[in-house]
């Protein structure tokens, strides 16, 4: 299961360090960003498409370092499964919603409690929930 806690959610407290609260679809420009930061997510089976809980420092990073909204480094977001904790983090709920997956940004995210978890290293479609 993704997640901090492994429970298919990307809750996040405070043993989690990285804060991994946003819930995104990997691109392969985003893997080779992280890699080249010294996150080699390839390492532990992570692949293009995959649904995982990202660090909201380093989804931030990548934010930063894209050249336009629809930059691939820039993994897009699924909001009902992102942690409310990743707007404490220098992101902004606009920023999410910019970067929303397909569908997404018009529902404006639902709680996380009504997700259902996915299963981490999946391919395609929405998720219906994952940091």
């Amino acid at each position: 299961m993704t997640g901090f806690y492994r429970d298919g959610y990307c809750r996040t407290g405070p043993e989690d360090g990285g804060n991994h609260a946003v819930a995104g679809q990997l691109t392969r420009e985003f893997l080779d960003f992280s890699a080249s930061r010294g996150n080699n997510l390839r390492s532990i089976g992570l692949t293009e498409g995959c649904k995982w809980c990202l660090c909201t420092a380093r989804w931030k990073e990548a934010m930063d370092a894209a050249k336009s909204d629809d930059d691939p480094i820039v993994p897009k977001v699924f909001l009902h499964a992102t942690d409310e904790s990743a707007l404490h983090n220098g992101i902004t709920l606009g920023d999410l919603k910019r970067h929303a997956a397909e569908g997404e940004a018009q529902s404006g995210g639902r709680s996380l409690e009504n997700a259902t978890p996915v299963t981490p290293g999946t391919k395609g479609g929405l998720a219906k929930e994952t940091h």
